[in-house]
């Protein structure tokens, strides 16, 4: 079946989505983006996605074309329209077409381009990789330093994945000055004895709506957060490790590096955490 996109205002079968070439998000990267996951026909965490979207267009000095109603809206009715009972819905914005190429974008109003369309998971919330375990290694972070805002700059995270393939292993850290930032599309964690441990925030790491969202529950749970920055040979001596991401929920880590975490298996608390978060997220639905 044909998927139906949305492109600036009209929902369109995906062959026939144009955008031009000389539209910043594809020339310069001037864009920000958002992925939402779907469960049962129901979008997680919507309304953290808009305020994080809402804060990126800030940060670029872009307007946001749409009020979150109307996002919900657009969101709503492409989840129908693609019968999407789980997966995800991706959000695009960039600065649009001022016309010719140039370096500089325009100091007055440009039309942004708005692209959303879905993917289909089935089986989301039941991936067989939270029973085992994911393995990473560690690989130099270079990036750019705005990593808080959700920007389509993706190319680094991107060789951070294909190092990982490579390796034989599931996904990258990134490293910079001797400790973790977070991994190439996820907030990176250890646990040490009840305590959970994640980079604090700045403008270091991206400000993750699922990390926002286990951190809350992970304290109403009774477990302690510390939000400091740690290294890898701390995580290699870590009880246990795990990511969070709005598609991978809350993951766990069983090996950095090549070598285990705690007993190179899912530990109870991360188990517990994915547990909580998923039950709070299907009632808190929309």
């Amino acid at each position: 079946m044909t998927r139906t996109v949305y492109l600036n205002g009209a929902y369109l079968p995906e062959a026939e989505a144009k955008v031009s070439i000389f539209d910043r998000g594809f020339l310069m990267a001037d864009g920000v983006y958002e992925v939402t996951s779907v469960l049962d026909g129901k979008l997680i965490d919507f309304g953290g996605h808009c305020v994080r979207l809402a804060r990126s267009l800030s940060e670029l000095e872009m307007q946001n074309p749409h009020s979150d109603a109307e996002w919900l809206a657009i969101h709503r009715e492409l989840v129908a329209v693609n019968a999407i009972e789980d997966g995800m819905v991706y959000l695009q914005v960039t600065r649009g077409n001022p016309g010719d190429r140039d370096f500089a974008y325009p100091s007055d109003d440009v039309t942004p381009t708005v692209v959303l369309f879905t993917q289909a998971k089935p089986g989301l919330a039941d991936n067989p990789a939270a029973k085992v375990g994911i393995k990473v290694i560690s690989i130099p972070d270079i990036r750019w330093g705005r990593r808080d805002i959700k920007t389509v700059q993706l190319l680094y995270p991107s060789m951070g994945k294909m190092a990982a393939k490579k390796a034989g292993v599931d996904d990258s850290w990134f490293v910079e000055d001797g400790v973790v930032t977070e991994g190439t599309s996820n907030n990176a964690y250890i646990v040490k004895g009840n305590k959970i441990i994640t980079r604090q925030l700045s403008s270091d790491i991206l400000h993750g709506i699922t990390r926002a969202a286990v951190l809350r529950f992970a304290v109403e749970a009774q477990m302690e957060v510390e939000e400091r920055a740690f290294s890898i040979d701390e995580a290699q001596a870590a009880d246990e490790a795990f990511i969070t991401s709005a598609s991978a929920f809350v993951m766990p880590v069983v090996e950095i590096d090549g070598a285990a975490v705690g007993a190179g298996k899912p530990g109870h608390v991360v188990a517990r955490l994915r547990e909580i978060y998923l039950d709070e997220m299907r009632k808190a639905a929309v």
